[in-house]
């Protein structure tokens, strides 16, 4: 059916023969509105035909009218077929978006100002409102008051498009249309004006699937399309499609939605449903959702079928169990036993938590999260404060991050980093993420580097290993071991972190045998024995900065100089305000090169006290001055006079 039918009849023609074929239109009075739905179609004008002939037997003349019955999001009275959460609570307009503010005024002002482009393409991760965020500008192009930001709920247009039987919005899934000639398919009806509505919108999706062909024969139309057209592009692999196309389209990126967002939008969900849900089962779901509103409505509809249904209430410890996540508190103390050096204590958790339903490769990446967490709240203790986290994660992050050293939970994350990538490749998972805790047991009693050079300096410079390494050819065997095991003890029991008894790294030096030793002095010679005089601590902030300017990291040497207001500096101790350009882990970067270079006493801290101005800034008011004062000189005063155009660039003191 198409919009030249009406237009090749004369105005003329006789009603029968205008209302008989062709299309229906809007001005018919003889037909319903394609648009109308089957509750909504008008009743025919009373004639005086109608009595005899429901009194004789026909009522078919009203179901031919309702032949296609409409699509709705409610349940269907009739069937009872259930509509899942993801549908029954799709946006209908932009204030019922969440989590894309951006979009919302960018549009509503366009639209405002009557500046609406010919062409949008929407990118983003699954579940953030794409094909929603579509099908919502369609709508408000196409509404009867349009086109306008805000139509009216029960606009004719407006249902149709929510129905799915707009004539004029069309939807193409380019991922299964992804041939050339499909595209001139849709290209072939772009020429013929609207049939009901006010512009023909071509909502085209995953369009990064089409071919290079396709994208070809759609450039042109693409760049100059008739007045009456709109297209609509979505996507998640923004990548995949060609410049060309992206110039000629106005892009949105749909963000991924907050779990803080996510939340608040769940829990009015489930109060519509009448269902029953813990607040901390919600925000797991929130956070399994990763951002996305679809993935987070699908789970949270089978947490209701599965345990929030018929006055019961599902629990966080159920949710999980749906989820196959580890338990937060059996993950934290896994997290625990396996940095307390416990491995025997690590393993039984390990498996609890495997007979518990938890994935094996899930519980690595809990504790790989988990060491993460730990370290943001040693830097940022106010990430703890957010409202999507749980109290076992708020209390007892807190007490980890005051225990643990940063030094040893970027240890930890390495490990697990590269345990994770193991597992993931070996034929049986739960072996290998065995073996990982029990690397990361072992690793967590070491000292670090920075101690060992400490406890050097402690003891004169003169490490006692470096007399036993030299020592070894010619004293006896019996007299090495010992003084291999007293050497090697005596770092281990100034541990911070000493296991206890029957850790596995309580004996990991005092146990080398005599026959071994000669075999380990080529490589403790080296790393043990000093070799040249350690260097004093900066004496002031400016030589801080020249140190780590010698050290060739200059990124963080300009920071310093640049991004940071001193508070308070003396030897062995920084604490600044960070300005906006600086980045969020500065005092972590610049406490673990301090205390590696000169030792474990180097604290680092941030304040919220304004300081001192930068460095950059001292240094340009000090030029600034010196200047000022140079142009007050007669002989410079003069030079500048005589010269055109002269300038002071530089002033040079001679001592």
């Amino acid at each position: 059916m198409t919009a030249d039918s009406d237009d090749q009849m004369s105005d003329d023609a006789p009603d029968d023969v205008r209302s008989g074929e062709g299309s229906p239109t809007i001005d018919d009075v003889n037909q319903s509105s394609f648009l109308d739905g089957p509750s909504s179609a008008p009743a025919p004008e009373p004639e005086p035909e109608p009595e005899p002939i429901d009194a004789t037997e026909t009522p078919a003349p009203p179901p031919a009218e309702s032949a296609t019955p409409a699509v709705t999001l409610e349940s269907d009275p009739a069937t009872g077929d259930y509509v899942v959460l993801a549908r029954k609570y799709r946006p209908q307009n932009f204030d019922e978006l969440i989590g894309q503010e951006s979009l919302v005024q960018t549009l509503t002002n366009a639209f405002k100002l009557d500046r609406v482009a010919h062409a949008f393409i929407l990118t983003g991760v699954r579940g953030v409102g794409k094909t929603t965020t579509a099908r919502i500008i369609a709508k408000c192009l196409n509404a009867t008051d349009g086109p306008t930001i805000t139509p009216a709920a029960d606009d004719e247009q407006c249902v149709a498009i929510a129905q799915d039987r707009h004539p004029d919005v069309i939807e193409v899934d380019a991922a299964s249309r992804t041939g050339v000639d499909d595209i001139r398919e849709i290209l072939d009806g772009v020429r013929y004006r609207p049939v009901f509505g006010r512009y023909k919108v071509y909502i085209i999706d995953e369009v990064h699937m089409l071919s290079r062909n396709a994208f070809n024969a759609l450039l042109k139309t693409l760049e100059e399309p008739p007045e009456h057209v709109k297209f609509i592009f979505a996507t998640t692999e923004i990548r995949k499609v060609p410049v060309t196309v992206l110039s000629r389209c106005q892009r949105f990126d749909l963000r991924r939605v907050g779990a803080d967002e996510l939340l608040e939008h769940f829990t009015g969900i489930v109060t519509k449903e009448s269902a029953v849900v813990d607040e901390d089962a919600l925000r797991l779901i929130a956070r399994a959702a990763d951002g996305s509103v679809r993935d987070g409505l699908s789970l949270l509809d089978q947490a209701i079928a599965a345990y929030g249904s018929g006055g019961a209430t599902a629990s966080e410890a159920q949710v999980r169990a749906m989820l196959g996540v580890a338990d937060a508190s059996g993950v934290y103390d896994l997290f625990e036993a396996v940095m307390g050096g416990r491995a025997d204590d690590a393993l039984s958790g390990l498996r609890t938590l495997y007979d518990s339903g938890a994935d094996p490769i899930a519980i690595l990446q809990d504790l790989l999260g988990l060491s993460h967490w730990l370290t943001r709240v040693k830097l940022v203790p106010k990430t703890a404060d957010d409202a999507t986290v749980s109290e076992v994660e708020r209390v007892r992050g807190k007490e980890l991050a005051e225990k643990l050293p940063v030094s040893v939970l970027s240890r930890a994350w390495q490990i697990l980093l590269k345990g994770l990538g193991e597992a993931q490749r070996a034929p049986m998972a739960m072996p290998a993420v065995e073996m990982v805790l029990i690397r990361l047991a072992y690793a967590a009693d070491l000292p670090a580097p920075a101690d060992i050079v400490a406890r050097l300096e402690a003891d004169g410079g003169k490490p006692a290993t470096a007399t036993v390494a030299t020592q070894a050819p010619t004293s006896p065997p019996a007299e090495t071991n010992g003084d291999a095991t007293a050497v090697s003890s005596a770092p281990m029991s100034t541990s911070d972190n000493a296991a206890p008894s029957g850790a596995a790294p309580q004996a990991t030096m005092a146990a080398v045998a005599p026959e071994l030793a000669p075999e380990l002095e080529p490589e403790l010679e080296p790393a043990l024995q000093p070799t040249e005089t350690v260097e004093p601590d900066p004496a002031t902030f400016r030589e801080l900065i020249e140190l780590f300017a010698a050290r060739r990291e200059i990124q963080l040497r300009n920071h310093l100089y640049t991004n940071v207001h001193l508070i308070a500096y003396e030897p062995g101790r920084l604490e600044f305000r960070p300005n906006d350009l600086a980045p969020g882990n500065l005092a972590g970067e610049v406490l673990n090169f301090l205390r590696e270079w000169r030792g474990a006493h180097w604290s680092v801290s941030v304040s919220g006290e304004v300081g001192e101005p930068t460095l950059a800034e001292q240094d340009s008011a000090h030029e600034q001055a010196e200047r000022t004062a140079a142009a007050q000189d007669p002989v410079v005063r003069a030079a500048l006079e005589t010269f055109t155009g002269a300038r002071i660039e530089r002033v040079v003191s001679r001592e």
